[in-house]
């Protein structure tokens, strides 16, 4: 009988323990929801709502402007009528021209990377001084390239002339090469973040491996050929998926030096949407293009990762 008294007189402290774990259990629990809980909101509202609204109205045809008893639903007569949209499959084709730029700033990083981090004196200098670009603000860059490609009297056209083109281009005034002006300044601004990164990763490569190929006798292009290039392989993958997702994303550098024209020349699909969405007004229609645009980035990207398997050494 005193055994049993003496039992039952332990079991209500490990039931007290037992609550006391489930109550910071559940304090921790609470305190982790209320750190999380303001950025969960954030995505929420900003992100998570505005993608489901866009892939709803996608498929109505509406102007804000109207208010919510304005939206008229048309099933797939949005994307119908893109496909028919000369503007838009202008726009379409000028993204994937600027792809170009990707693998030519890249190519251009590289070697920077490499001539700076293994043969030039103040390293420092010249890493600021080609990352500028990539901080400063879109404004001032377009100022100065605005400038500079100034048909009548701007220093490229002058230099041109200089060396015997009496006709030089008029650039971005010049349909025909409006879209290359934006392509060179885009690669302009973007040699320097991708260098920084490649900077990094040569920085990861063991000195050691360089150390085995000199005593074999190897020289410089084979040792860059043979273990740098392989070795940044998973560098210029990320810079590769980034760089064609922003090149799907350019939108201020044409807002401010061209919108979108000459005649449409510099139409990209970000620009198209917006201009169809706070210009023209048509809600239903740009959530349209939003929506391909999606589609477009999501195949690419699952292309380049399953491609990666071939090409990528971790």
């Amino acid at each position: 009988m005193g055994q049993n008294i003496e039992m039952i007189s332990k079991k209500p402290p490990e039931a007290a323990d037992k609550r006391k774990a489930w109550s910071l259990q559940q304090g921790e629990t609470l305190a982790g929801f209320l750190f999380v809980g303001p950025m969960l909101i954030g995505v929420i509202i900003l992100v998570l709502i505005p993608i489901i609204a866009t892939l709803v109205l996608g498929f109505a045809d509406w102007n804000f402007v109207q208010g919510f008893d304005g939206i008229r639903w048309v099933g797939f007569q949005n994307f119908i009528n893109l496909f028919q949209d000369e503007m838009f499959i202008r726009s379409v084709r000028n993204n994937f021209i600027f792809l170009l730029t990707v693998p030519i700033y890249m190519l251009v990083s590289m070697v920077l990377a490499v001539l700076i981090d293994r043969y030039v004196y103040f390293k420092g200098f010249f890493k600021i001084a080609y990352f500028v670009p990539y901080v400063s603000m879109t404004v001032a860059v377009a100022v100065v390239w605005q400038v500079l490609f100034q048909p009548s009297y701007g220093p490229i056209n002058e230099m041109l002339k200089a060396v015997g083109i009496t006709d030089p281009p008029k650039w971005i005034a010049d349909p025909n090469f409006a879209l290359i002006s934006i392509m060179m300044i885009s690669i302009w601004i973007s040699i320097g973040f991708n260098m920084i990164i490649y900077i990094a990763g040569l920085q990861s490569i063991p000195k050691d491996l360089y150390e085995a190929a000199d005593i074999d006798g190897a020289n410089a292009w084979t040792k860059f050929r043979r273990i740098t290039f392989p070795l940044l392989s998973p560098t210029s993958f990320f810079l590769l998926v980034t760089g064609i997702i922003a090149t799907f994303k350019v939108f201020d550098i044409i807002a401010v030096m061209t919108q979108g024209g000459p005649i449409g020349s510099t139409t990209m699909m970000v620009w198209y949407l917006y201009d169809t969405a706070f210009v023209n007004l048509k809600v239903g229609y740009a959530s349209s293009i939003a929506v391909v645009l999606f589609i477009f980035v999501l195949l690419i990207t699952l292309g380049q990762w399953i491609a990666q398997k071939k090409w990528v050494n971790y």
